[in-house]
Formats: structure tokens, C-alpha cells, sequence
């Protein structure tokens, strides 16, 4: 597919593509579009900042104009997302296509007001944009019934397993109906997400435009060897190499986050923070601030960070390198956003060489250095060691952490490879008693 037009969307859709300037559809819209349109199950992989969000988001409002009205408390299409800022990233690129339709968009995530939410969804809606844990707790107070949903969608379905959301997936998948199709897509893959997929997907289509792991061919990437005690200061002489540009500086902690914010501040640089301490209402004002440009540097950790597009953003700082180094590919996939270029710089001190060996793994090639010289193997091995008896485990001092936790999330420890309740493979084993923690 060369064009918007071949594949056969409502005329509706079609002039909002032409109004904001849609032409010719991304691989992985070109590739999904019509196999979704056909009513397939879709297992969609491609990196960040490819359209994902219309890859889906057009046939599923294609096919709800042509049905019916939804009931009070009901929604035909659920959209699940991550994070706050990704669902609110979703709704509102499916808001600007649906103005001019009869279809209801409504969002719903944790750190907003409950009783806002429940009266939006009294009247019912056509699609609901959500995090798990809040729409958990909409269900169980009953202001919303999933019975009638006829499309289910797992955006960043990598992350969400991350982050601990099986059970609460689990739990959601038990509610809907088993005549259903579900589209699942991620930036990554791994062995969990191929048994994920096995258990809520039908005979999917599996739609794969770029390899797994590899980022965006326009974003420069380098690595500059630092001291853990100099980052701060180095940071500093990059941003003040190109004030007026938007950066996207990234911490592993929420307290982190705020310290490095503040220290920027106390240096002259303009900074804000987001992350899961702060407020919905905190992180939509920085998150505007960032984008009308009165914030020059965002720091945040990968929770929060996980839904930000902003086009204009052009470098990205791995302050402290992840421990999952599929999360190096979505930090670095906030810039170089539809075809632009970016630039990403990760800051390695010692103990952190493990961690870069990992994404240099993940990716297949080696990151061109920016500065410094690779640590010695007997070095990293000692500040490595050092780290964990400073914090009694862990990688870099502070508290140990599975792979796999960001923002202080504890993960879940379910298996994975059971098929959840509701699904059209059967209902699941019903598990124990399980603590769901409530979505960022």
C-alpha cells in the first residue's frame, strides 16, 4: 500500500488524513491496516515513533462507525496502554479523527479524580482509552462492564509486562467477551511476549517491519565514559552546547529524577521532572511546558516517560544506563519522531559496563564514543561490587531491583505461559489472591 486511499476507510477518516497532512501510510500501517480490516488478530512489532497509534487506531474507528450506538456504562473498542502519558498520547491523536464522527474517545488513568471518570463513562463511550489499574478499579466499582467490547488492544504490550500488569491484564481478559478481536503491539519481543500473545491472540497475523530491538536509523548514538560523580557536571557542558533545543535527560529513580531536576534548575538550565511521584495534573503541566518550549530539559524515568511524542526533541541523555536494554531502545525512540534525526549520548561510569555491553547486545553494533575511554574489565568489576555492598544488591548502589522494575514497580512473579479467563481458548486457572498495584 502506496496510499491512504487503497484501503478502503471511510470517507470520514480519509479527510482528516488529507487535513493533517497523512499521505503515504508508515510500513507497519501499510502492512496492518487492511489484515485488521479483514477482522484478523494481529501481532504487531515495530520500533517507537513508527505510527503505531494509527497502525491500529484507524480500522478500529473504521469498523465502529458502522456499528451501533454503545450502552450506558459499556465501550466497544478498549485501548490498553502503560502509562498515563501514553494513554493520553492515544486519546488524543483518536480525538482529532473523531470530531467530525459520531464516535466517544474517553481516557482513564490512576492520579485523576474517580468520580470525573465514572460520569463519563455512564453514558457509554465507542472507545475507551485506559491503564490497567485504574480500569480495574472502575470495574470493580461497577461504572463500567466490558461485556459488549468487541476490539481489544494492547499498545506497548512489552512494557506492561514490565511494569507487573499481568494479573491485572489477566483479570481484564476474563471479562470480555471470547467472540472478540485483539491486536497486540510492542516495540520489542522476548520470550514472555510470544507466550502473552499465544494466550490472548487468535491465530494472529504477525506483522514485523523492523527487527526487534533496533532502533531508528536517523538517531546518532555515542556513549561517553564518565565517572558516576562527574555525569552531573558533564550533562551540564552538554545542554549549555545547545540551549535553545529540546533534551530528554533519563534517571532510573524517581528521587533521581527530582535531584538531578533541581540540580539543573540551580545551575541556570530551565528543567522539569516527571515521574511516578508527581501528580497527573504535575506531569500534563511540564509535559506542556516541554512542548510550548518553556521547559528546555525533561527528566524523567522510563515509566513516565514511556508516551511522550514530542517531533521538535532532538537529544536524549541516558544519564544512568537501564537494566533491561530493550528500555535503552524506547529512551532513545523519543527522538529522531516521523523521519527527523536525533542525537543520543549514554553516560557510562564503571559499574555500568555490564549494562552497556547488554544494549550493544541487543542492537549488534558498538555505540561510537563521545568521550573517555572504556573502563577496564577489573574496574568495572570492582565499582560493580562496590555498588552492591553500598546497597546491599543492585548494580549501582541503592536498593536491589529484579530486571525488569522501573519507577519503584515490583513486578509480577505469575507465569506467564497459562491462557487467561475469557479468552478464546478457554477460561484460565483461577490464581490466588493477588495485590494489583494501581497504574502510574
Amino acid at each position: 500500500m502506496t496510499d491512504f486511499t487503497m484501503f478502503g476507510l471511510r470517507p470520514v477518516l480519509m479527510t482528516t488524513l488529507e487535513a493533517q497532512g497523512f499521505g503515504t501510510p508508515t510500513p507497519i500501517q501499510a502492512r496492518a491496516i487492511p489484515l485488521i480490516m479483514q477482522g484478523r488478530d494481529i501481532l504487531g512489532l515495530a520500533q517507537t515513533g513508527t505510527g503505531k497509534t494509527l497502525a491500529f487506531g484507524l480500522p478500529v474507528m473504521h469498523a465502529l462507525l458502522g456499528a451501533g450506538r454503545p450502552a450506558p456504562k459499556t465501550t466497544q473498542a478498549l485501548i490498553l496502554a502503560p502509562t498515563r502519558e501514553l494513554v493520553t498520547q492515544i486519546a488524543e491523536t483518536l480525538e482529532g479523527f473523531a470530531r467530525k464522527t459520531p464516535l466517544k474517545v474517553q481516557r482513564v488513568v490512576g492520579g485523576a479524580g474517580m468520580m470525573p471518570q465514572i460520569q463519563k463513562l455512564a453514558k457509554g463511550c465507542d472507545i475507551l482509552v485506559a491503564t490497567p489499574g485504574r480500569l480495574l478499579d472502575l470495574l470493580e466499582r461497577r461504572a463500567l462492564t466490558l461485556s459488549a467490547t468487541q476490539m481489544l488492544v494492547l499498545d506497548e504490550a512489552d512494557q506492561m509486562l514490565d511494569l507487573g500488569f499481568i494479573h491485572a491484564l489477566r483479570k481484564i481478559a476474563g471479562l470480555l467477551p471470547k467472540d472478540r478481536q485483539t491486536l497486540m503491539f510492542s516495540a520489542t519481543m522476548n520470550k514472555q511476549m510470544n507466550e502473552i500473545a499465544s494466550a490472548y491472540l487468535d491465530r494472529p497475523e504477525r506483522v514485523q517491519v523492523d527487527a526487534p530491538g533496533k532502533p531508528a536509523d536517523k538517531i546518532d548514538q555515542s556513549v561517553h565514559f564518565v565517572s558516576q560523580g562527574d555525569k552531573a557536571r558533564l550533562l551540564e557542558t552538554y545542554l549549555k552546547g545547545h540551549p535553545e533545543d529540546l533534551a530528554l535527560v533519563f534517571s532510573r529513580t524517581k528521587h533521581g529524577a527530582e535531584k538531578l531536576m533541581k540540580l539543573l534548575n540551580g545551575w541556570g538550565i530551565e528543567a522539569g521532572s516527571i515521574h511516578g511521584n508527581k501528580s497527573q495534573a504535575q506531569r500534563e503541566r511540564t509535559l506542556q511546558g516541554f512542548r510550548d518550549g518553556k521547559i528546555k530539559v525533561l527528566v524523567a524515568t522510563d515509566v513516565a516517560a514511556r508516551g511522550i511524542d514530542i517531533p521538535d526533541m532532538r537529544h536524549v541523555y541516558n544519564f544512568e544506563l537501564p537494566e533491561v536494554p530493550e528500555n535503552y531502545v524506547h529512551r532513545i525512540g523519543r527522538t529522531a519522531r516521523a523521519g527527523a534525526s536525533g542525537h543520543a549520548i549514554a553516560f557510562c561510569a564503571p559499574a555500568e559496563m555490564g549494562d552497556l555491553r547488554a544494549i550493544e547486545r541487543l542492537m549488534k553494533r558498538d555505540l561510537s564514543i563521545a568521550g573517555g575511554t572504556p573502563w577496564a574489565d577489573d574496574m568495572a568489576g570492582a565499582a560493580r561490587m562496590a555498588a552492591r555492598k553500598r546497597g546491599g544488591g543492585g548494580s549501582r548502589g541503592g536498593a536491589p531491583r529484579p530486571a525488569g522494575t522501573a519507577d519503584g514497580q515490583r513486578p509480577a512473579r505469575a507465569k506467564t505461559g497459562a491462557k487467561p479467563g475469557g479468552n478464546r481458548r478457554g477460561p484460565g486457572k483461577p490464581g490466588g489472591k493477588e495485590r494489583v498495584r494501581h497504574s502510574a
